[in-house]
């Protein structure tokens, strides 16, 4: 009965965007209800799951009851349950946000919101290749949506780009699984990992194609250089709780490649073990560079917060790339580079809303109303955003860099990133906060008040998050060990899904 809990994370959303969609002429305000509820559950749900695989079982859910390679199975392990959790989180104050208004600036958000939720909870739960690209697609038709949701010049050419190149994405997945089917006579992924150390050698050509181009895919989900000139103006041109639930698009990407790294290419993987290899750690790298670079050029805070996205892939990926440690410390640093970036997004959002003359822009402009407050929110964002004591992005930064101690490159890029992400962050706070003038109308306190309290809510909670995430940071870390431990030994995973098959 346990395995039906895998289905539930899915379910919810599915369930709760076909309500929405039957609800669509009704109140906004009962919308707003429903969808709040149905994430509720989702979190519930969510927290379950990781309670249930935190001991190192694994959850088959097997669709029809037809056993793997040939039916359709779904799987909860340690890492499956960690984003599924993260992106529920993740979701809750983007929702609340949301409920100020920019849910009734086009049709559907909700139900498109609920769609987003249910395929990136299928991508994350997915034991089979085909079915990871058929919820890649559901979450991207349903992000295609939420970024153009609202409408405006720079935001429909920037969800245009962000629209073609995915497209473009989803024909050479389709083009990398033919030849992965091709070389190995299956797509579940557990199957492959099985008959990956034993492939003839007239096959290896066509699984090493394959692999390489699922590199290619996954990398540009996760924005990895070079496929990363779509993210910076989609990000920032985007409203900000559709902003703030993207955060976990690039990590979609991430565990992707995080996957296919230690199941399908792993140590045991024969000759193609370790195909991603040559190529992870010296992207990743260049990731944070053009990342870092980009942020000291920005002239706006989206920009500035889009930007230290890319910093993040590349942080976490050069975490992966370097040793099972190394996966462990990425696996913290994770849910902390995701929720800051939403925290970016939707404080950026509130600031752009109480400067109606530069919005954004670091130029000079009258006092925010109530400035002393956003001042500490951004101040508190800016330590987390740059991994700066004592919050949790210090304690991954500094577990990435104890997993790599003979690795001066890494050593010097994060660090070296870090310094210029300060100064990057440092000069849009003394523009936006420090350069101000005191305003020549105050506004009026009750539209502050009525304001404020949502967004103080959804960007507290992001913050209370990222405090939990520091508080909690030993069991956090033993968690993420016993992960990282897991994935580099896929024997129990390959067992469960196959269930005795030779």
């Amino acid at each position: 009965m346990m395995a039906h809990l895998v289905m539930a994370p899915m379910l919810l959303p599915f369930i709760g965007g076909v309500l929405l969609l039957v609800l669509s002429q009704s109140a906004i305000a009962t919308q707003r209800w429903v969808a709040l509820l149905a994430v509720l559950t989702q979190v519930v749900a969510a927290v379950a799951l990781l309670m249930t695989v935190s001991n190192g079982d694994i959850l088959v859910y097997r669709l029809g009851d037809w056993p793997a390679p040939w039916g359709i199975v779904m799987v909860a392990d340690r890492l499956a349950a960690w984003m599924v959790l993260i992106t529920t989180l993740l979701a809750l104050p983007a929702l609340v946000y949301a409920g100020g208004g920019v849910d009734t600036q086009g049709r559907h958000f909700h139900v498109l919101f609920q769609m987003q939720l249910f395929g990136l909870a299928g991508a994350f739960l997915t034991g089979d290749l085909f079915n990871l690209f058929v919820f890649f697609e559901i979450l991207l038709i349903a992000s295609y949506g939420l970024a153009l949701h609202g409408g405006g010049a720079a935001r429909t050419r920037a969800g245009l780009h962000y629209v073609v190149m995915n497209l473009a994405g989803s024909a050479v997945f389709l083009l990398a699984a033919g030849l992965i089917y091709a070389a190995m006579g299956s797509l579940n992924l557990a199957d492959l990992a099985a008959k990956a150390a034993t492939l003839e050698p007239d096959q290896l050509g066509l699984a090493r194609a394959g692999g390489l181009l699922l590199l290619l895919v996954f990398g540009l989900k996760a924005a990895l250089l070079p496929l990363h000139l779509w993210l910076p103006r989609a990000y920032a041109d985007t409203s900000a709780p559709v902003a703030a639930l993207l955060a976990i698009m690039t990590k979609v990407g991430i565990y992707a490649i995080l996957r296919t790294h230690t199941l399908l290419f792993g140590p045991a993987a024969g000759e193609l073990a370790q195909l991603f290899d040559p190529w992870l750690l010296p992207l990743a790298l260049g990731t944070v560079v053009v990342g870092t670079l980009g942020a000291l050029a920005a002239t706006r805070l989206a920009q500035l917060a889009a930007y230290l996205v890319l910093v993040s892939v590349g942080t976490l990926l050069a975490g992966i790339s370097v040793s099972t440690e190394g996966v462990a410390a990425a696996l913290y640093y994770l849910p902390h580079s995701t929720f800051t970036a939403a925290l970016l997004f939707l404080l950026t959002d509130a600031i752009k809303r109480r400067r109606p003359v530069s919005g954004d822009l670091f130029t000079t402009d009258a006092d925010l109303p109530r400035h002393t407050l956003w001042g500490s929110l951004f101040f508190a964002a800016a330590v987390s955003a740059a991994g700066l004591p004592p919050l949790s992005g210090f304690v991954g930064k500094f577990l990435i860099l104890r997993a790599a101690p003979d690795q001066p490159w890494v050593w010097a890029v994060i660090l070296l990133g870090a310094l210029l992400a300060v100064m990057a962050l440092a000069r849009a706070g003394s523009r936006l906060f420090l350069a101000a003038t005191s305003p020549s109308s105050p506004p009026s306190p009750s539209l502050i008040a009525s304001s404020d309290t949502r967004d103080l809510l959804a960007i507290g909670g992001l913050l209370g998050l990222i405090l939990a995430l520091t508080v909690l940071a030993g069991s956090a870390v033993d968690f993420a060990q016993a992960t990282a431990r897991q994935l580099a030994d896929p024997v129990h995973y390959i067992s469960a899904v196959l269930a005795g098959k030779p």
